[in-house]
């Protein structure tokens, strides 16, 4: 046999043996969203944290990268966003839940500068800070797609999940978001041809099967924000949409 062939077959016999030794990559899960996703973890809990015991993690890591008080506007404005897709890879996922910060008037005080236009169109409202900074802001759609395709471009699969409700009942069922943030995050979804989980939907029709007495034990200081036991329906809330969506292959690292 000629050299040139003995170390062509040195070199891959190389590589094979160390291909062996090398330990692959698990996917990530990576969630955001706001404070009913991640929280302090002391009287109320978001279930972005208690959701990873519901996953294999020696196959899978499950990052929460959810921030309390956060819109769809101010996660993207204060980098967050671009922090996660810096990790993004191939064969990632991506959950995205928000909408219990989106829904005040756009403008640059207190109490507007989380909110986002209502809808799902390239409708733009512009601003100026006192500072002189410009800023440009969409519609809850516009975010809600521009984190999917960012997703896609990375090669990771994009979740949307609406909304988790509130503990606000009426007529002896929960008020759903079907008509505002819930009903556009399914109608981007299906723009994008991503999939999507209508949380809001399940956990609403969880908490009428419950009654709004045993609701109430959930949430220890308002309507929005659950304790640890609330946390954990809504987790399991969100595997049980893991395990409905066809052909998404996140259900196959649950436990």
């Amino acid at each position: 046999m000629k050299s040139p062939q003995i170390k062509t077959l040195l070199a891959v016999a190389f590589l094979l043996v160390t291909a062996a030794f090398i330990k692959p990559v698990k996917p990530t899960l990576h969630i955001i969203g706001d404070s009913t996703v991640r929280n302090l973890n002391k009287e109320t809990w978001g279930w972005g944290t208690p959701i990873a015991l519901l996953f294999d993690t020696t196959k899978i890591e499950v990052e929460n990268n959810a921030m309390a008080g956060r819109s769809t506007r101010t996660y993207l404005s204060e980098g967050r966003w671009d922090k996660v897709l810096e990790s993004l890879k191939p064969g990632d996922f991506v959950t995205m839940q928000f909408g219990h910060n989106d829904g005040s008037i756009p403008d640059t005080t207190k109490a507007g500068k989380r909110g986002v236009l209502k809808g799902i169109d390239e409708e733009i409202k512009v601003l100026t800070w006192p500072d002189g900074k410009v800023e440009t802001v969409h519609t809850y759609g516009w975010y809600i797609r521009k984190f999917v395709r960012d997703a896609k471009a990375k090669g990771a699969t994009p979740i949307v999940i609406s909304m988790i409700p509130r503990n606000e009942f009426k007529n002896g069922r929960v008020i759903r978001a079907d008509q505002d943030f819930g009903k556009w995050a399914a109608e981007v979804a299906q723009q994008e041809n991503a999939f999507f989980i209508d949380l809001n939907k399940i956990v609403a029709d969880e908490y009428d099967a419950m009654g709004p007495e045993k609701v109430k034990s959930f949430f220890p200081g308002d309507h929005t924000h659950t304790n640890l036991e609330g946390a954990r329906l809504n987790a399991a809330s969100v595997v049980k949409g893991i395990k409905q969506l066809k052909g998404c292959k996140l259900k196959n690292y649950l436990r």
